[in-house]
């Protein structure tokens, strides 16, 4: 099994770049962003405190990066590693190691994030002053499942 579950914040703004178009098929989105994932632990002697982890994430999840996300926001990103290699200019093979996003939540909310998060999507709901939970309009009663 190949999972990873990381929390951490965008050190910059997001690359995003699009495919050509082939065919029929329409041009994927490719994102990339680095994310700054805290340690649970200092090692003594270290002062490094956080890992610099790379993200791509391909088509929709790219597209909602493009979007939504931008330097500082805090996400929840769940993916696979994926390893793989390529030769520089100079002819030096070079290692890399990705995590291939497959989904990616916001880590907080809006008001406690200041400005560090997107704007929210438009729509029928205004989100409420009581840590980012949206209003239920009036009226509406009826069709909830619950009471």
């Amino acid at each position: 099994m190949n999972k990873v579950i990381l929390m951490g914040r965008l050190t910059r703004d997001p690359d995003v770049r699009y495919s050509q178009a082939q065919g029929n098929e329409p041009a994927k989105c490719v994102a990339r962003y680095n994310l700054a994932v805290d340690r649970r632990y200092k090692r003594e002697g270290d002062e490094q405190t956080a890992d610099f982890i790379q993200i791509v994430a391909f088509g929709k999840a790219g597209e909602f990066v493009e979007k939504y996300l931008k330097k500082g926001t805090k996400v929840i990103v769940t993916g696979r590693i994926q390893t793989g290699s390529y030769v520089n200019k100079d002819g030096n093979k070079i290692y890399t190691t990705d995590i291939v996003a497959e989904d990616q939540e916001f880590a907080e909310s809006r008001k406690s994030a200041d400005s560090n998060t997107a704007p929210v999507p438009d729509g029928d709901f205004a989100p409420s002053s009581d840590g980012g939970f949206m209003n239920i309009p009036d009226g509406i009663d009826e069709e909830l499942p619950f009471n």
